[in-house]
């Protein structure tokens, strides 16, 4: 199907919730909709088991993904495994290019979520969702009655930590600076009094250790000590970068934080140009599975509204050709 055709009403980029949300709103609005993205499931599929998404008291989160995604196989929408590494618009047309393809769009949604930072050491990666998360908000409640750690120093990490001593037995908070980084006051009062919470300054994670899930950290300190840490977690919270290099490209408007910017229609500062999900500023600081899916069904409301009223915007200029052709003028 999707060889055989180039053009399609709206593009979403992303598999992840907000652009399954989006696809499966699009799909029943009869518009031809399509997704492009390498990596099934975005950051929900890698968090390990979810407990807070409503009507799923406990699900893994890949699992949570794939009913997603057989709802949108159901609709028969065409999903090219391969991710956009390009974007124009020329000729009332949307563009992308996926791979050696470039396909047509009247509208665009992007839900390509956005890129953990890492501590960049060995064995990080090969622990995702066996003791290593990046979510506190998603995880902590697995931790109860165990001993877990988190790496950073600004707001995230203090309330990652404060929520998490709810759950575990101890929580150490581990920082490279000699004090925390701009965090609310009243949430680095909290960390002091919780009698479970132990910071750990001028000190950073060198080694993950475990046989199959994490069981220690080593920690190193700037003077060259070193201690170990008998933990069941670790919780990495140092930020996190929006994937909104395309959206700038385009002249779409983003904040300090490179979040694009959205009206409450998930409408970018460009038309016929749409974003949801982690991407956005639409939820503050609230970065979560169930406030993705949403934006993708809100962002593919206002896409079915603007191809409505833009009716073969770009359907005669479609063509369909490859990297090896000359694309129209």
């Amino acid at each position: 199907m999707v060889q055989d055709r180039k053009y399609f009403d709206v593009l979403i980029l992303g598999q992840g919730a907000a652009a399954f949300g989006a696809a499966l709103y699009a799909a029943r609005y009869r518009v031809s909709t399509a997704m492009f993205g390498g990596l099934f499931g975005g950051e929900t599929a890698v968090g390990g088991v979810i407990e807070n998404y409503p009507g799923a008291p406990q699900i893994d989160g890949y699992d949570l993904m794939l009913k997603m995604k057989e709802q949108v196989d159901a609709l028969e929408v065409p999903i090219i495994q391969q991710n956009v590494t390009e974007l124009r618009h020329q000729s009332d047309c949307w563009e992308v290019l996926a791979g050696d393809e470039w396909y047509q769009g009247s509208a665009v949604i992007l839900a390509v979520g956005r890129e953990r930072r890492k501590l960049g050491i060995p064995r990080e990666d090969e622990l995702v969702g066996k003791g290593v998360s990046y979510c506190s908000t998603c995880d902590a409640p697995l931790y109860r009655d165990k001993r877990a750690v988190v790496v950073g120093g600004g707001d995230s990490a203090v309330k990652g930590a404060l929520l998490l001593a709810k759950y575990a037995s101890h929580v150490f908070i581990v920082y490279r600076g000699e004090k925390f980084v701009r965090p609310e006051p009243i949430a680095v009062d909290q960390v002091e009094t919780t009698p479970n919470i132990e910071a750990l300054f001028n000190a950073q994670v060198i080694e993950l250790r475990g046989e199959g899930s994490l069981s220690e950290v080593g920690v190193q300190y700037h003077d060259g000590g070193n201690r170990p840490l008998q933990v069941d977690g670790i919780f990495i919270e140092i930020g996190a970068d929006p994937n909104s290099q395309m959206a700038q490209s385009q002249g779409a408007a983003v904040n300090d934080q490179d979040e694009i910017v959205v009206d409450k229609g998930m409408r970018t500062t460009v038309e016929g140009l749409f974003a949801a999900g982690d991407i956005t500023d639409a939820s503050g600081e609230l970065k979560q599975t169930i406030t993705a899916a949403a934006q993708g069904a809100i962002a593919a409301t206002s896409a079915y509204e603007f191809v409505s009223t833009h009716p073969n915007r770009c359907a005669i200029h479609a063509t369909g050709y490859t990297l090896d052709e000359q694309p129209p003028a």
